[in-house]
């Protein structure tokens, strides 16, 4: 049976011998695209390649992305919900298309060299058309002559084939072509769109072939890209035949573990195998997260892994399992069935424990300050209506199920449908958020927005100058007014520090630096004083890099985009410098 592994190494061996070349999974934590708080999607690394800057690793390319999404954490413990995942994809920047692009797709997923999948239980969809579209009936044609039954191809529209989805946002977009597998009962039937819960998508072609404009009008691009996505747990799901991930082998080590930390059998009861599944999902995210340099605290980033890992300890304590006993053993059974797919888990993992156990142990107190409080409203009202309830959850992370079972031991019961009505408000106003937050697409890349990226460039290399070499960017967030930038550093900058870094950056403009950028092996990047984050996101062997030049004063490895000379930038103004999490300080700054 085919493990992921297996999967992830095939996916990379096939598109490695159509001359594709290797690229590193990048951070987590996105660089220089303020929509989102995390990598999302494949894409969002290759964001400058995507709009047109040359790759140094060329035109063809093939990774495994490492990747969160936050928008359904209350919905994890059922069978199609995971925070973590990894999306397997193979890149053109303007060169092949969807002639090839369908056809190895097609040859991957169906020759007897690599998955060897009947193709009868394969359904594909493309784009229908609409009123500014036509339909793709290229990629629909492509299909059939590959042998594919016109039944199994269902015509969608927007909604379901056009990237990004509902055509609602501006820039590179264009129809796709999604792969599906059947996971229904019994012979497949029909496609995608006669019996849609029957059909699984495992892959996604997307053709990137028209750019639209402010106005909503649709122009070709003159480079056309193909962008892919395989989503290697959902796939393996498909191809082991199992129902649901927690089934394959990235998950079973971890229930396992629980199943003899607790006591309790993993299909016990629903609820047990729901507290189960959700700390395994958790921790494994969380355990990633940290590999990534993410710290717990009450904004952005930090916030989603302190919210993962209160929810994990709060199931822990479900099913008897202390979290001084739990963090540990799990954290082991994660670095084991991803350790191969990404080397810094097993490099990290004493550092991912003792972060865990940390915020776990502040986790503790806070539960603690809940009964606290729990305590004040029944010595005031003998009584915890769901408001109250609510309460103790929004601001103290008090678990409900606690709350209940205090006030019962009291002989009275939790209002739930009140609970209810004002935790759905909660969410509701969190869900608008996230939408602005967690809009994706394609980054900002106007002229003032590329300015401060630029900026960002002599900011860190004034902070080094300043404070010391330990400097290193720890993320940032850059939109058309201003730019945020992290750095290591574990104390507050002093006004006199921060205005000789604000001197230093000025006058570095002032001099009119020539912005040029070279395509370096990694050695030679380092041999010529490039800093970046090289294991991390760009480390290749035999590859190459982007490194940016501003002049004799910063080199740094960057994909884009910059100005051409410092003078554009007219001058910078720190607005503030503050603690962003443990160890690490944040500048927010504009230009002008």
């Amino acid at each position: 049976m085919l493990t992921a592994n297996e999967l992830r190494k095939k996916y990379l061996a096939f598109f490695l011998s159509k001359g594709h070349a290797e690229i590193q999974s990048a951070s987590l934590v996105p660089e220089n695209d303020p929509t989102v708080l995390f990598t999302t999607a494949g894409m969002h690394p290759l964001v400058p390649y995507l709009l047109g800057e040359p790759h140094p690793m060329g035109k063809r390319l093939v990774d495994y992305q490492r990747c969160i999404r936050t928008g359904d954490i209350d919905d994890v413990g059922d069978d199609t919900h995971l925070t973590f995942f990894t999306m397997l994809g193979n890149w053109s920047l303007g060169d092949y298309f969807k002639k090839d692009s369908i056809e190895w797709s097609f040859e991957f997923l169906t020759s007897s060299e690599w998955l060897n999948i009947p193709l009868d239980k394969l359904s594909i969809t493309v784009f229908e058309g609409d009123a500014n579209t036509p339909f793709d009936q290229e990629s629909y044609d492509h299909w059939i002559g590959l042998g594919v039954a016109p039944g199994r191809i269902a015509k969608l529209g927007l909604e379901d084939n056009w990237w990004p989805a509902g055509g609602k946002h501006t820039g590179p977009q264009g129809p796709d072509t999604e792969i599906f597998y059947w996971v229904g009962e019994g012979e497949p039937v029909g496609n995608k769109g006669t019996h849609s819960k029957e059909w699984m998508e495992i892959w996604n072609n997307v053709f990137m072939q028209f750019s639209k404009g402010a106005d909503g009008a649709l122009s070709a691009l003159e480079h056309q890209n193909v962008d892919t996505g395989m989503g290697l747990e959902r796939t393996i799901v498909a191809l082991q035949g199992r129902s649901n991930v927690y089934e394959t082998e990235l998950f079973t080590g971890i229930l396992k573990k629980l199943e003899e930390l607790s006591s309790f059998e993993y299909a016990a009861s629903a609820e047990i195998k729901k507290s189960m599944r959700v700390i395994a999902d958790h921790l494994r995210a969380a355990s990633i997260m940290f590999m990534d340099g993410v710290e717990p605290s009450n904004k952005d980033q930090g916030y989603v892994l302190r919210r993962l890992i209160r929810r994990a300890i709060r199931h822990s304590k479900k099913i008897g399992i202390e979290s001084q006993k739990l963090v540990a053993p799990i954290v082991n059974e994660v670095v084991s069935s991803l350790g191969e797919s990404y080397p810094m888990l097993v490099e990290k993992q004493d550092k991912i424990v003792a972060g865990l156990l940390a915020e776990a142990q502040k986790f503790e107190k806070t539960l603690a300050q809940g009964l606290r409080e729990f305590s004040k409203f029944w010595e005031k009202n003998k009584s915890v209506s769901g408001e109250d309830a609510f309460n103790l959850y929004q601001s103290y992370g008090f678990p409900l199920e606690v709350t209940h079972e205090l006030a019962h031991e009291q002989g009275l019961e939790v209002d739930r449908e009140a609970f209810a009505a004002e935790f759905k408000k909660h969410q509701d106003l969190s869900r608008q958020g996230a939408e602005k937050k967690f809009a994706g697409g394609l980054a900002d890349h106007s002229v003032e927005t590329t300015k401060l990226h630029t900026a960002t460039h002599l900011l860190h290399q004034a902070l080094r100058a300043v404070l010391g070499d330990h400097v290193e960017q720890k993320g940032s967030n850059i939109t058309a007014e201003r730019l945020r930038f992290d750095f290591s550093h574990d104390k507050k900058m002093t006004p006199d520090e921060i205005k000789q870094v604000e001197d230093i950056v000025n006058e570095q403009i002032k001099r009119d630096l020539k912005v040029h950028s070279e395509q370096l092996t990694v050695e030679e990047a380092k041999t010529r004083g490039a800093i970046g984050l090289f294991e991390d996101k760009y480390a290749q062997i035999g590859g190459k890099i982007n490194v940016y030049f501003m002049g004799d004063f910063s080199k740094e490895i960057c994909g884009g985009p910059h100005v051409e000379h410092t003078g554009q930038l007219g001058g910078i103004k720190i607005q503030k410098e503050e603690a962003s999490s443990a160890g690490v300080r944040r500048i927010k700054a504009i230009l002008g």
